[in-house]
């Protein structure tokens, strides 16, 4: 029987994984409360919703949060990335 590591397989092209809000947290090394205040300030954010469940969970693609902080809005607000770059 083939291990589980065997079996692992590249994403099709373009389809990029969603993190959750505590991975972004991690991400970020922020609270939970930076990652609320970043939803408010209108940070993007992708809803899925689970089989079964009837409230959404958020979802948040990587490249369009960095693009976000990115942005001149972000630098306006006094927001920036505490990430070292790289």
């Amino acid at each position: 029987m083939p291990k589980k590591s065997d079996r692992r397989v590249d994403l099709p092209a373009g389809l990029v994984p969603l993190l959750s809000q505590r991975e972004l947290e991690t991400y970020y090394d922020v609270s939970d409360w930076m990652v609320l205040r970043w939803i408010e300030d209108g940070m993007p954010v992708e809803p899925m919703r689970s089989t079964g469940s009837k409230k959404a969970t958020r979802r948040f693609d990587l490249e369009k949060v960095k693009a976000w902080h990115a942005s001149d809005v972000r630098a306006t607000k006094g927001w920036h990335d505490t990430r070292p770059a790289g």
